[in-house]
């Protein structure tokens, strides 16, 4: 880890009249950090940072976000460069490793992968034990979590090689589990993946293939799909990845601390929310309506909120709301919807936010949510898979960020602390007393 300790910066804190100073830390780019690792020895206080906003949990090398310029770079490389350039599983090689793969790296890669990419038979038996309306992430959940029970091989966090071998896995069959979670939902047979097809080709054969008859994957989807993966692969320290994290500081294998962040990314507020801002395009309805909830999302008293708009990190466009966007015409092109009242109401709700001095001021920008629910759905998949499709792209994230934590020296178990407002110390009277 290249991190700079610059002992000529320190913070100074003055606190109860005491004076402490405290290492400031520069990293390659972004803002410093104060390391108040010895706050408490020194002062006996905490700090307060209720959602972690103003902290940094860890050092990584894997990606950087600058929100006010409305970047983002995985391990250096911008999102719009390796979207247009790269596969996504030439950026999950980049994510696990460091560098982009050449030729030779990449068809090993790719072949290593698509070895992986068939689940324990015993586990098509798992799925039965599943009510029909079961919703997908909740089969995520439970399914992904299953899987150190049948893959004994790679749970050792403290063998190299299963590290290695339990990361494979995960990107590998991450799709296949998604995909026989969509067609348990549908009630169809599952579809056992296929070596000679690309990544998100295969994923797409297996969600909608039938076993009555041939199914070809258009190349222009499977592209679109590719590109959606790469945008979501990674996302710095968000919730989802740092929960993974969190349960993967225990020393808990990487099956479950997967698992935990599907559990996380389930939330509304964080891989729900292209499905929700879907929804609102769908309430709203027409273009005519679009003044009136325009003046509902500035009303300080009317509880609805525009979504798709404006980010925790994004103070200016997010860069993958304008790959986004281009990916969006794209599939709507081809499917014949370039007339789709959705995306009417998408752009002109981009138009007035982008003009309007209400949203610029507030810095309300349209983010990737903002278009990537209707390309899912022009594709075909149901809003109840947007959430898993999230789910697959992250995982390399999320395998990445688990793997350069357990490698680190500096890390150890998780235990933020909290200020107490409770009761002070009273004794316990006797149940008659009470």
């Amino acid at each position: 880890m290249s991190t700079q300790d610059t002992s000529a910066k320190a913070g100074q804190l003055a606190i109860n009249g005491e004076n402490t100073q405290m290492p400031v830390r520069s990293g390659t780019i972004g803002p410093d950090v104060v390391d108040i690792t010895s706050l408490y020895k020194a002062t006996g206080c905490f700090t307060y940072d209720p959602g972690f906003t103003s902290t940094a949990n860890c050092r990584s090398k894997i990606t950087y976000i600058d929100g006010d310029k409305g970047t983002l770079l995985y391990r250096g490389y911008p999102i719009e460069q390796l979207s247009e350039k790269s596969s996504f599983l030439e950026v999950c090689y980049l994510l696990l490793n460091g560098e982009l793969p050449n030729s030779g790296q990449f068809d090993q890669f790719e072949r290593t992968i698509t070895n992986h990419t068939m689940v324990h038979e015993q586990m098509m038996r798992f799925f039965t034990g599943y009510r029909r309306d079961a919703h997908p992430m909740a089969i995520m959940v439970g399914t992904v979590g299953a899987l150190s029970a049948f893959y004994h091989d790679s749970t050792d966090i403290n063998d190299p090689a299963q590290r290695i071998l339990a990361s494979h896995r995960m990107i590998a069959k991450m799709p296949t589990i998604a995909a026989m979670a969509f067609k348990y939902s549908l009630g169809q047979p599952f579809i056992y993946p296929r070596n000679e097809l690309d990544y998100a080709s295969n994923f797409m054969r297996m969600c909608f293939a039938l076993p009555c008859e041939d199914y070809r994957v258009d190349p222009i989807v499977s592209r679109a799909l590719d590109r959606i993966f790469i945008l979501h692969a990674d996302h710095e320290q968000n919730a989802s990845t740092s929960t993974v994290r969190l349960a993967g500081s225990s020393g808990a294998n990487p099956f479950a601390c997967v698992a935990a962040g599907i559990a996380c990314l389930w939330g509304p507020a964080h891989g729900g929310a292209n499905e929700a801002a879907l929804n609102m395009l769908e309430e709203i309805g027409s273009v005519e309506r679009i003044p009136e909830y325009i003046a509902k999302a500035k009303d300080k008293d009317d509880p609805f909120r525009l979504m798709g708009f404006g980010h925790r990190v994004y103070k200016n466009y997010d860069p993958r709301a304008r790959v986004m966007q281009k990916t969006c015409h794209e599939i709507l092109d081809l499917m014949g919807v370039k007339d789709e009242p959705l995306l009417k109401i998408a752009m002109e709700l981009e138009r007035i936010a982008l003009q309007d001095e209400y949203f610029v001021e507030k810095r309300l920008y349209p983010n990737v949510d903002f278009y990537s629910g209707i390309t899912l759905r022009a594709i075909g998949f149901p809003v109840a898979m947007f959430t898993v499709l999230f789910a697959v792209a992250r995982t390399v994230g999320w395998i990445a960020q688990w793997k350069e934590m357990i490698e680190d020296p500096e890390q150890r178990i998780g235990r933020p602390r909290q200020l107490y407002i409770g009761d002070d110390k009273r004794d316990v009277l006797p149940l008659e007393q009470r």
